[in-house]
């Protein structure tokens, strides 16, 4: 995994932008599935994965999750984002920007996310 050398200032996650970088699916419910490919090498992406009946992994989100995925569209912060789950899920999301940085530090781990403007 790349680490990322921080040019003597301190990054704050509620001043980043997350843009997806996956495709997902949006049931009936409302609730996404995020799909990951199971390969990313070029080669085994053009022949092999084609002819895979699942090619791809497929990641289920709760409705907490879903809200979030949906708004990580390159536009919003996680501060806007952080403000609209507080007054769409009130209590139920404390402590919430202690579960934002472990849902986005996850989303980025597995390139589920990028940030923008880092």
């Amino acid at each position: 995994m790349k680490t990322r050398k921080l040019n003597a200032k301190e990054i704050n996650l509620l001043d980043l932008i997350p843009a997806r970088n996956l495709q997902s699916e949006k049931n009936a419910e409302g609730l996404y599935t995020l799909l990951k490919p199971k390969f990313s090498h070029p080669l085994l992406v053009k022949h092999l994965l084609p002819r895979l009946k699942r090619p791809h992994f497929k990641v289920k989100l709760d409705e907490i999750g879903s809200f979030i995925w949906n708004l990580c569209d390159g536009k919003n912060t996680v501060k806007e984002i952080g403000l609209r789950l507080k007054d769409e899920f009130g209590e139920r999301v404390e402590p919430l920007y202690e579960r934002l940085g472990f849902f986005f530090h996850s989303l980025e781990k597995n390139r589920f996310i990028d940030f923008k403007n880092l």
